[in-house]
């Protein structure tokens, strides 16, 4: 999903800056529950930390292919909110992307706006979708396919919806650039089909090892009801 070097330039850029204030003031707010309600600051710091490093060992371990306009990460944003809740998760996708964009990649860095704003803002989506309909008596460990398919399906369209907004925004309704757009959603297809494999996959285990996944070093939710 990485917004690629010139696809947004020049004073356009701008409008990257703004919306990823926006983002990160949606980070804060995620995080103030942690805060208020699922531990404080040692449960939102450790949360943080274990996302952050698996985020930047998704970027960097994980396949990951060009197509049309960015490229396809399985970023497994739905998997970190299951399992340590919006606040440690935004933290981690955010603090993740810019590790890999100053070791790594630093050619992303300009682009760090768009790209912390098209991996928080489908996540803030994930969180209030969860609560419509994932009842308050579930744990997050019951949940079924469709309902893992729901979430993942909400956060890998919001993706592929921002980055379509930020490739026409630099290059426009051209026909070469529809046509990007058009592939690279196409691929984010394959995507939606394995990250609620991978979601269930990660909460059966959960369910499992109960002992290793309670306690503050992940989300409440996970074993009990709200």
């Amino acid at each position: 999903m990485h917004i690629e070097p010139g696809v947004v330039d020049g004073a356009k850029i701008a409008l990257s800056y703004a919306t990823a204030i926006a983002s990160l003031g949606l980070a804060a707010r995620m995080s103030a529950k942690t805060l208020g309600e699922e531990g404080g600051v040692s449960a939102l710091l450790s949360r943080s930390v274990i996302a952050t490093g698996l985020v930047f060992s998704f970027f960097e371990i994980l396949p990951h292919y060009p197509v049309g306009v960015s490229e396809v990460h399985l970023i497994l944003g739905s998997t970190l909110y299951l399992l340590f809740g919006a606040g440690p998760a935004a933290i981690g996708l955010a603090m993740g992307l810019l590790l890999q964009g100053l070791f790594f990649a630093p050619f992303d860095l300009p682009q760090y706006g768009m790209n912390v704003t098209t991996l928080l803002v489908p996540l803030w989506g994930v969180s209030v979708l969860a609560g419509k309909i994932i009842r308050k008596d579930t744990a997050y460990v019951d949940l079924g396919y469709g309902q893992a398919l729901a979430l993942s399906s909400a956060y890998q369209a919001g993706i592929v919806g921002w980055v379509g907004f930020w490739a026409l925004y630099g290059h426009g309704f051209t026909a070469a650039n529809l046509a990007s757009i058009g592939s690279f959603g196409a691929a984010y297809m394959l995507v939606i089909v394995l990250e609620p494999l991978i979601d269930l996959a990660v909460l059966a285990g959960a369910k499992a090892a109960r002992t290793l996944s309670s306690g503050p070093l992940f989300y409440s939710r996970l074993h009990q009801a709200a």
